[in-house]
């Protein structure tokens, strides 16, 4: 196998971008600093929500949200099986049990009717994802949590930006979660972030991500520092070392500073790779124009035909990738995952089993040229061509 030349995805760094993390580099502050209470307001602005809260990943965001909201041994989370395993892991990780539900076959995000049916009275909470960056169906969802009682947690770690009625995804719920991984739309290398109408559970996940350090002022869901508090050896709680650093939040700053042109030019990949390959009868591409709401490009996700297999696409992505070409594979249901044999039979999950076997994302990334989308089109339908 080559090294590929066209890779599914590259971060977006600009000399801006470079500068101001340098910038900080050259102050005595490099962790609890300006630069995150910058960040935190930034984020919090563009979502439209009072708090917001910087973590050192999305998977953090989401451990801190569940445990500050008091999901504890005892209590079901219902999650997708088709999302990245963080979001099952978090629920381990504060002793719940994920219960897994089954995804809607044409917004790949949970299927509202699924959810219902997998609902206990230990049932707490639920963990709406917004996969790829497209909205799920949040007003049906809340509408389920609100009837039971429970809490709902939206992962918007694939879909900054993205929107519902003219509202940002990630504000619906009593909390939501963003990401900064380098592969997604804005990033800080590592990073994430927990926003919130609540204030006192912004306050809480501050202090649990310093180690259960709380600011001696009681309106304050900052985290304190040695120069500002005089409780920074004083730990209220069990904590975590979840912060993220003065470079971290400076780089998030400045690619957040642009993030409506980065938002316009992945819209234009995609239609770009839509109007590329809508004429090709054994690909279901991803909607473009969906009423009511905003998608956020996180990936460009392909569904092989019905009459492909597993198999199929697995010998597809071979070959691009023997022609230079990288695909990613999402995603292998959680459900079907070694560390989660114990789940393998719990759940009925007929779509989310037929659309992993069939699902390949095609490289996308800022910077990524016209030529190069026509390249992977090209080299897509070739190795497609003997089931055509």
């Amino acid at each position: 196998m080559i090294e590929p030349n066209i890779p599914l995805s590259q971060p977006d760094v600009t000399d801006a971008d470079i500068d101001a993390v340098v910038s900080v580099l050259r102050t005595p502050r490099l962790s609890l600093g300006p630069k995150q209470a910058e960040f935190e307001e930034a984020l919090a602005a563009y979502a439209g929500v009072p708090h917001a809260v910087a973590v050192s990943s999305g998977t953090a965001g989401l451990h801190l949200a569940l445990l500050a909201l008091g999901i504890a041994p005892g209590h079901e989370v219902i999650v997708p099986s088709f999302t990245f395993i963080a979001v099952a892991n978090a629920v381990r990780y504060v002793g719940a049990q994920p219960v897994f539900a089954d995804i809607d076959p044409e917004t790949l995000n949970l299927n509202p009717a699924s959810v219902e049916a997998a609902i206990t009275p230990r049932t707490r909470a639920l963990i709406v994802v917004h996969t790829f960056g497209r909205p799920a169906d949040v007003p049906a969802l809340l509408d389920l949590a609100r009837r039971h009682n429970l809490l709902v947690i939206e992962d918007a770690c694939e879909a900054i930006g993205a929107e519902i009625a003219g509202r940002r995804a990630g504000t619906f719920g009593d909390a939501g979660i963003f990401a900064f991984y380098p592969n997604k739309q804005i990033t800080t290398g590592e990073g994430g972030m927990v926003v919130t109408q609540d204030a006192a559970l912004a306050r809480r996940i501050a202090a649990l991500r310093n180690h259960g350090r709380y600011d001696c002022r009681a309106e304050s869901v900052r985290t304190p520092s040695p120069e500002t508090s005089d409780n920074w050896l004083e730990h209220a709680e069990l904590g975590f070392n979840y912060r993220l650093s003065e470079m971290q939040c400076a780089l998030g700053l400045a690619q957040l500073s642009r993030i409506d042109s980065i938002l316009a030019r992945r819209e234009s990949i995609a239609r770009r790779y839509w109007d590329r390959l809508r004429q090709n009868p054994d690909l279901r591409l991803p909607a473009t124009d969906i009423p009511n709401q905003r998608l956020s490009w996180f990936v460009f996700v392909i569904r092989l035909g019905p009459s492909f297999t597993q198999a199929d696409r697995d010998r597809a992505r071979r070959e691009l990738a023997a022609a230079g070409i990288a695909t990613g594979r999402y995603f292998a249901p959680i459900h079907l995952q070694p560390a989660y044999a114990a789940w393998r039979n719990t759940a009925d999950l007929p779509v989310t089993e037929s659309v992993t076997a069939r699902t390949m994302a095609l490289p996308f990334f800022n910077r990524i040229a016209d030529e190069q989308i026509d390249r992977v089109c090209a080299a897509l339908e070739r190795v497609l061509s003997p089931k055509t």
